[in-house]
């Protein structure tokens, strides 16, 4: 009987390893971590990527600004893990026109960075179809180099499933994305002529960019109720005018230009450079900076790119509804300056409100949001081209920099900023208040 007993006991101990990795692996099925287990470092990588793409293909990429794939990317990221955030929902029913997204099987385990992985890599591959071949094997090499360690965290059918689920999301946000009106964005357009009203420029004289990019559609509906700024001052060409007066405050700047602020003005040309996707740029370092969990860093992609595309769309309507006339044409010829030039091409749109400040505006409101007014940041997004970094204390600081950026290179009259950055900060309160993350 003893012997009996003692046979039992050792076969017992025997098969406990293999029950143990039995319960593992059953464990690894049926339940998941939450997001917020994990560190955000698949998002600053394909950040990384996206800026890359961004910066080695034309600053308007496709004709469109890189605001929309810094957007999109963002919701697929955020729609891809939002089911491992048990307090939180999905965008689905919150903007415009937005799929359902697919559902997660319950009572089986995903693991949030491989669908975050998933998702971003497909992103990336289907906003920049062009990319060269250097681009894509940089793309391939980052997803399977993380994929390697995600696969030994999570076991080979979780780790599977998390990819399907991820390209799924993608799909969907993608195929939405080509539903916005974008490739209308940059159709046939005449300007119409007149005093003060706006005109290509010298040297280039391009033709209007966007000109119908103010009819896209916005992702939160509402989101510019009550911010459509005041109308610039009335065209004129008496001295004693506030129009003559806004125009020979950039002219007498130009003539005293410091060297700070040329450089300031030349670090937000963004030309080389990511055009307003040195946002995007500089939410990456902010991530970096404060080094949050997959899910926090999800919400504040999404939220900020969603801000940034609506202030730049409200905006352009602003734009061409104005249709005022750039500094370069007034100083020329009202001003009696025949061969005075900005410090860098004058963009190809009108003056009205300024674009970089109103994108600014609404981008440094979502932020604040976040991390309060008063967070202290260095800029590098332009150290590659040996410019020096940029320090701040406050948003609310480099919105008002991006804004003086302008004036100082001669592009923009002073009251064009103000008001552009006047109405971002409006929209942006808009998408906070009209925007639910939280359930």
């Amino acid at each position: 009987m003893k012997k009996q007993i003692l046979s039992a006991v050792l076969l017992f101990i025997a098969l406990v390893p293999v029950f143990s990795v039995q319960a593992q692996t059953r464990s690894k099925v049926s339940s998941s971590f939450p997001a917020d287990a994990y560190t955000s470092d698949v998002v600053t990588r394909w950040i990384d990527m996206q800026l890359e793409l961004m910066r080695t293909s034309s600053p308007f990429i496709g004709g469109l600004p890189p605001s929309r794939p810094f957007a999109y990317t963002g919701i697929a990221l955020y729609e891809a893990v939002v089911p491992g955030m048990p307090a939180y929902i999905s965008l689905y029913g919150q903007l415009t026109d937005m799929p359902a997204m697919p559902r997660t099987v319950p009572g089986l385990a995903y693991h949030w960075p491989t669908c975050a992985n998933a998702a971003l890599a497909a992103m990336n591959r289907d906003f920049f179809p062009n990319a060269s071949e250097v681009n894509n094997a940089a793309m391939d090499s980052l997803e399977n180099k993380l994929n390697v360690v995600y696969k030994m965290e999570a076991g080979e059918e979780v780790f599977q499933r998390s990819i399907q689920y991820g390209r799924a999301v993608a799909q969907l946000i993608f195929a939405w994305s080509k539903t916005d009106g974008a490739d209308s964005a940059n159709a046939a357009f005449i300007p119409t002529k007149g005093p003060g009203l706006w005109a290509p420029t010298p040297p280039a004289f391009a033709p209007a960019f966007g000109p119908y990019w103010g009819n896209n559609r916005l992702f939160v509906a509402g989101s510019l109720d009550g911010t459509v700024p005041d109308a610039p001052p009335e065209y004129s060409t008496d001295p004693t005018s506030k129009y003559y007066r806004m125009a020979k405050e950039v002219y007498e700047i130009s003539q005293n230009l410091t060297a700070d602020q040329t450089a300031l003005a030349l670090f937000y040309r963004d030309k080389p450079g990511f055009g307003d996707g040195h946002y995007l740029s500089i939410l990456k370092q902010v991530l970096e900076q404060e080094k949050p969990k997959l899910d926090f860093a999800a919400i504040v992609f999404a939220k900020t790119g969603i801000a940034c595309v609506d202030a730049g769309i409200g905006c352009w309507r602003a734009k061409f509804q104005h249709n005022q006339q750039r500094p370069i044409m007034y100083i020329r010829e009202v001003l009696g300056h025949p061969e005075w030039n900005t410090l860098f091409d004058t963009p190809p749109f009108p003056d009205f409100p300024s674009g970089h400040s109103t994108i600014a505006g609404s981008f440094t409101e979502v932020l604040k949001g976040f991390f309060g007014n008063n967070y202290h940041f260095t800029d590098h997004t332009y150290d590659y081209l040996g410019m020096a970094p940029r320090s701040y204390n406050s948003f609310d600081e480099l919105a008002k920099e991006i804004g003086d950026s302008r004036v100082y290179a001669g592009i923009h009259y002073r009251y064009s900023c103000e008001k552009g950055c006047e109405q971002g900060v409006k929209i942006g309160k808009n998408i906070t208040k009209k925007l639910r993350f939280k359930k």
